[in-house]
């Protein structure tokens, strides 16, 4: 049982609401088992113990295979206790663990998710819009571990390896400016001496 025994009244109700409208949403896809309040409808197997997610999605072929199951909290129950007490076991089932919390309650939901290791496969956030219920898809684990340490690589190493070969380039290369000086700049050809002395001894003769 949850660790959280009275929810406040109000909050019940939005949570068994947000849990039939979610039965709703998933209809046309999976066959879809609920548990509201202290109703325990739809069981799912963990080791030698049974679990009573909020939500639970089976597929619609013979086997009924539990596909993914849902947890839907309110501000009061997103907690410690509550997390260790029941994200911890969802997140070793075998099927998919979704997370709906509300929307100001995403940070810290998230913190939680990471300092006890739950491996959530989805985080969505709930809000009333007037009489309307929004959901919004805010996290989905990369389906390879190896992208999501891809993901957090630096980028500097890309930006080096490409400005490597210019800088090496640029200082082999002397400047386009340097080079044409060189060209234009020529210093006097230089006579040879003894062409010179035969040139004045012919002078005086004449």
């Amino acid at each position: 049982m949850s660790p959280i025994l009275v929810r406040p009244v109000r909050e019940q109700l939005e949570h068994d609401r947000v849990i039939r409208l979610l039965q709703a949403k998933f209809r046309r896809r999976f066959d879809v088992g609920i548990n509201p309040g202290s109703e325990q409808n739809s069981a799912v197997a963990s080791g030698g113990s049974t679990l009573y997610p909020d939500v639970v999605l089976l597929s619609q072929d013979r086997g009924r295979k539990v596909m993914a199951i849902i947890e839907v909290e309110t501000v009061e129950s997103v907690n410690g206790l509550e997390a260790l007490a029941e994200w911890v076991p969802f997140g070793r089932l075998k099927s998919a663990f979704h997370l709906y919390v509300p929307a100001q309650m995403l940070d810290v939901a998230r913190r939680m998710c990471t300092d006890s290791n739950i491996p959530v496969a989805e985080i969505h956030t709930y809000h009333w819009i007037g009489d309307e219920m929004r959901f919004l898809p805010v996290y989905k684990a990369p389906a390879d571990g190896r992208a999501a340490a891809a993901a957090k690589a630096p980028v500097v190493a890309k930006h080096t390896s490409v400005d490597a070969p210019v800088r090496a380039a640029s200082a082999k290369t002397p400047p386009a400016r340097a080079v044409a000086q060189k060209k234009s700049v020529k210093p006097p050809a230089r006579k040879p001496a003894k062409a010179a002395k035969k040139a004045t001894r012919s002078s005086k003769r004449k």
